[in-house]
């Protein structure tokens, strides 16, 4: 079998950030797509999608190693990912194109002006991050555990706007409902570097409206469910507590 190559170790890793752990598997009809736009079988890619796991620290905390065969090519790849999300995907782009599986994301961010090319690629990339965290947090909110993908935002901890190199990264992500991820990004709730809801004392005057009761009062301090990878960033949620949250 032929040695796997840059751009194709760059495809795979793409896929791997977008596709759950539990259906890395040669019978999951997106990796067969993409196995057929390399010439591999899917089978190889699935198992090269292992030995990219097995380079997961959260993957090996939670007991699973992957196939434990990463090349040191599969660690070049991951690494440079970690250190820019956005130049790696652009490259991932340039090579896949559509192939890359991306839908368009729904988000509640606006994006900066662009150029209608621009545009596209944005979309794009907001497609790629909202995929890598709807398969980390298995289509639930971290927390009320709504399961249904049309509720769903990839919400970003640090936002679109504010860190262009983090736009990207998984663990600047949480996947939140559509209540959540507003209140979220209004500052009205933050999640500590702990792994903890905290609620905004400016929702105090709502403390007597059954529906605030319910739904935002009730959360204070409850643990969110963490990712089966790309647990947030401790810096992150630390920012967002700092710069967003109205403490």
């Amino acid at each position: 079998m032929s040695r796997w190559s840059r751009d194709e170790l760059i495809v795979a890793f793409t896929l791997y950030c977008q596709t759950p752990y539990g259906k890395i598997h040669s019978r999951n009809v997106i990796i067969i797509k993409t196995a057929n736009f390399l010439n591999r079988t899917p089978s190889a890619l699935a198992m090269k999608m292992l030995n990219i796991a097995s380079l997961d620290p959260e993957i090996q905390k939670s007991g699973r190693s992957g196939l434990g065969n990463a090349s040191k090519g599969d660690q070049e790849i991951w690494d440079e990912f970690h250190d820019n999300w956005n130049a790696a995907y652009e490259e991932a782009d340039r090579i896949a194109g559509d192939n890359l599986i991306s839908e368009v994301p729904r988000t509640t961010e606006d994006f900066e002006e662009e150029t209608s090319y621009a545009m596209q690629v944005s979309r794009k990339k907001q497609g790629f991050f909202r995929n890598s965290i709807l398969a980390s947090y298995q289509s639930t909110c971290c927390i009320s555990g709504v399961k249904f993908d049309k509720l769903l935002i990839a919400s970003h901890i640090i936002p679109w706007s504010k860190n262009k190199k983090q736009r990207l990264n998984p663990s600047n992500g949480l996947c939140l409902s559509v209540l959540y991820d507003k209140v979220f990004d209004l500052g009205l709730i933050t999640v500590t570097p702990d792994f903890v809801v905290e609620v905004s004392p400016k929702l105090k005057d709502l403390a007597n409206d059954p529906f605030s009761q319910k739904n935002l009062h009730s959360i204070q301090g409850k643990k969110v469910q963490l990712p089966e990878k790309f647990v947030p960033s401790k810096i992150f949620l630390e920012w967002h507590k700092d710069n967003v949250y109205q403490s």
